[in-house]
């Protein structure tokens, strides 16, 4: 399900639509839920409605507009007593936001500029609700520093020759406040600057404080495994193997957690080679030849004919790997099969399994971050969760898409396309 970030209008050139889009979409981030930003396009008056103007978190533009329609009540209450408003259950956000919403008004002063409305998938802590805060008033000093130019601009064209009158006194105090609005939003800039930068920190913290070590232990497992295994016991044995899928596991997690952090920040660059896709299916089926040791399950391959081609190998080979350590998990036995094609310049591949299957409740959420079925047979699958939504993001960091067929107890298909620059054309 990707998220649509969008102005109302369609059009969101200018600098402030780009700030109330990029407010909304770190909203709705935040919130881990979705987000919607009404605001009012001139000087604020009663009877004057906020129209939306963005909206981050939803699979489509309609939904966002049902979203919005359903949020009149809470808008204008917001509006009206110009305070937080907290709603238990909001209808038009989905069984996503399950934790209620929250209507933040965007004021100045006695201005008041619109209302961001936020839909939680769960309840936010201290630190998280100060955050949201900062990001309300960074959007409504925008909205009002926008109104203020925009008033200059229209007294100094009406009163060019009473520049030292009245209006000209108006002018002087006008730009006094803009001045004073561009120390506040460089601080609430600075502020909301030090926010990313803790969580920057935390990732590259805990990609060299848990992964190097962890990168330690696995190696010395292997070569425990390796040099000693005939003065091992057999439980001993085990135990090491065991170890090792726990700790293959950990570090796998670690590294997808960080692959969706550096996509989030623009930090993993797409890069063309040569792809040799039949052997790019090898690899994925080599690679969890370990985790179907003793189940009844095999893989069928149908590579059709394949035409050289250049695309990111890396980002390929990890898409594919991890379609297919989700089927793997989530099969006890039967089959898996991969099927895959070249056509009009792009790449198709699905992977279909007969295992336990998505319900229809469930099917629209299993590309959100740390998503899994909330069922008691789950519990014998391990993962974080995070497996399909870095798929997603690497098809769309590739440009291409994404679909999930699935019905419960008879199995799930999910293809991918990404777009490939054949050779020699």
């Amino acid at each position: 399900m990707r998220t649509v970030t969008q102005t109302a209008s369609g059009a969101g050139g200018d600098p402030l639509s780009a700030v109330l889009r990029h407010a909304t979409a770190s909203a709705a981030e935040l919130a881990r839920g979705a987000a919607l930003l009404f605001a009012r396009g001139h000087a604020p008056r009663a009877g004057v409605a906020a129209s939306l103007r963005a909206a981050a978190g939803f699979a489509s533009a309609e939904e966002a507009r049902s979203a919005a329609r359903a949020t009149d009540a809470l808008v204008q209450k917001a509006t009206e007593t110009r305070e937080p408003v907290r709603a238990a259950g909001v209808q038009g956000f989905g069984s996503r936001v399950s934790a209620g919403a929250i209507a933040l008004p965007l004021t100045v002063g006695e201005r008041g500029w619109g209302v961001l409305v936020v839909g939680l998938s769960a309840p936010l802590d201290e630190r998280a609700n100060a955050t949201l805060a900062l990001i309300a008033q960074a959007a409504a000093t925008a909205l009002d520093h926008a109104h203020l130019e925009a008033r200059i601009e229209r007294l100094e064209k009406e009163h060019a020759p009473d520049a030292a009158g009245e209006s000209g006194e108006e002018v002087l105090k006008l730009s006094e406040a803009l001045f004073a609005q561009d120390i506040e939003l460089l601080r609430k800039s600075e502020q909301l600057g030090k926010v990313e930068r803790l969580k920057s920190d935390f990732i590259e913290k805990m990609s060299r404080e848990l992964r190097t070590p962890l990168n330690s232990i696995i190696e010395a497992i292997i070569a425990v495994l390796a040099g000693e295994n005939e003065q091992l016991s057999e439980s001993a044995k085990q135990s090491l193997r065991a170890a090792l899928d726990d700790g293959t596991a950990f570090q796998r997690t670690l590294q997808n957690i960080l692959d969706l952090w550096r996509i989030k920040q623009g930090e993993l660059p797409v890069q063309l080679q040569e792809v040799n896709f039949r052997e790019v299916v090898e690899e994925a089926i080599f690679s969890v030849q370990d985790t179907l040791a003793g189940r009844d399950v095999t893989i069928e391959r149908t590579v059709h004919e394949m035409p050289k081609f250049r695309a990111d190998l890396a980002k390929v080979n990890q898409i594919l790997f991890l379609l297919l350590d989700n089927a793997v998990k989530f099969t006890p036995r039967g089959k898996i099969e991969i099927e895959a094609s070249v056509a009009r310049g792009e790449l198709r591949c699905s992977v279909r399994d007969t295992g336990i299957g998505i319900c229809a409740d469930d099917r629209q959420f299993i590309f959100d971050e740390f998503f899994q079925v909330e069922d008691a047979s789950s519990q014998r699958y391990r993962g974080a969760g995070l497996g399909l939504t870095l798929v997603r993001e690497l098809v769309t960091l590739l440009e291409g898409s994404v679909e999930v067929a699935s019905e419960v107890g008879q199995g799930t298909s999910v293809t991918f396309t990404v777009p490939i620059r054949l050779l020699g054309t």
